[in-house]
């Protein structure tokens, strides 16, 4: 998709769907006006995927969650 400069978030989910994570725990969203960003929870421990792809890198990062709820969005509210 990178190659291709396609951006577009609901490719972006797509393509990971497509790639056998379940569609209820893909999110996918712009990134500016050349780049798309995603988060995937992988499993329900949670093992989280987020990452960024534009016209130059491809970039992905695992994570734990988040200590105060499960599930791998960011929390909103505060303290």
């Amino acid at each position: 998709m990178r190659k291709r400069g396609d951006f577009d978030p609901a490719h972006t989910r797509g393509a990971l769907t497509g790639l056998g994570y379940p569609a209820g725990k893909v999110w996918s969203y712009q990134n500016g006006p050349t780049g798309v960003g995603f988060l995937i929870e992988v499993t329900a421990s949670p093992l989280c995927v987020e990452g960024t792809v534009d016209r130059a890198s491809t970039r992905a990062d695992a994570f734990g969650g988040y200590p105060d709820h499960s599930g791998c969005e960011v929390p909103s509210g505060g303290h």
